[in-house]
C-alpha cells in the first residue's frame, strides 16, 4: 500500500530535484555506497515519478538476476550431465590393456632372489596384459617364469613364457591377465627353472 501511495501521492511534474538514470541505476542495483544514496533516500519517498523510475529498475534487476540464476543452474547441470555420461562411458569401456617394456639388458644377472641395494628400481604402469623383458645380455634362450612379489614376499602374479633371442637380445614375452595392483614398492623376479630367481625392485605408478 505505502509503494502504490508512493507511486501516485507526490507528483512531480517539473521533476525537480530528480536524481539522473544512472543514480537511479546504481541505486536499484546496490552498486552505491549507503552514504552516498542516503542523501537521495528522502527524494525517492516524496516524488512519485523518482520513485516509479526506481521500481522499474529494480524490477529489471530482479529479472535479470533470476535469469542469471537460472543460466547457472542450468550450466550446473549440463556439466553433471556431461560427467555422468563420461563416467559411465568410461565403466562401460574396456580395460585398456599396454604392454608394459622392462629392459634389463644392462643389468647384473643375479643368481639369488636378494636384491642388490645398488640397483635403481624398475618402473612400470599399472593395468598391463603383457610385459615385454630384455634380458641382461648374455642370457640364454629358454622357458622362464616371471612373477611379481610384494616387499615382504606375498606373491601378486606369476606368468611364464619362452625367450628368444633376436639382433644379440634375448627378449622375453609374458602375457598375463591385466594386471592392475596398488601404487607401491614390488620387486620382479624371473628364473630359467631349476635356477634360483633373479630379484630386481619394482615401482608401481
Amino acid at each position: 500500500m505505502l509503494g502504490r501511495g508512493l507511486l501516485k501521492e507526490f507528483p512531480n511534474p517539473e521533476r525537480t530535484g530528480c536524481a539522473g538514470s544512472d543514480v537511479l541505476k546504481r541505486i536499484a542495483s546496490k552498486t552505491m555506497p549507503l552514504t552516498e544514496a542516503e542523501k537521495w533516500l528522502d527524494h525517492l519517498g516524496s516524488c512519485s515519478p523518482c520513485y516509479k523510475d526506481f521500481s522499474e529498475l529494480r524490477k529489471v534487476r530482479e529479472v535479470q538476476r533470476r535469469r542469471t540464476l537460472l543460466a547457472i543452474a542450468a550450466s550446473i547441470l549440463v556439466a553433471v550431465g556431461i560427467a555422468g555420461r563420461v563416467l559411465i562411458r568410461r565403466h562401460n569401456e574396456p580395460l585398456v590393456a599396454p604392454t608394459a617394456v622392462v629392459d634389463l639388458r644392462n643389468s647384473s644377472v643375479s643368481r639369488s632372489p636378494e636384491l642388490n641395494p645398488e640397483e635403481k628400481p624398475l618402473e612400470l604402469r599399472r593395468g598391463f596384459a603383457q610385459l615385454n623383458i630384455y634380458l641382461p645380455l648374455g642370457t640364454p634362450e629358454g622357458v622362464y617364469e616371471v612373477r611379481i612379489v610384494t616387499t615382504s614376499g606375498d606373491l601378486l602374479l606369476k606368468a611364464g613364457g619362452t625367450a628368444e633371442v633376436k639382433d644379440g637380445v634375448t627378449a622375453l614375452e609374458v602375457k598375463v591377465n591385466v594386471f592392475v595392483a596398488s601404487p607401491g614398492q614390488y620387486n620382479l623376479q624371473i628364473r630359467k627353472p631349476p635356477s634360483e630367481w633373479s630379484s630386481y625392485p619394482l615401482v608401481l605408478r
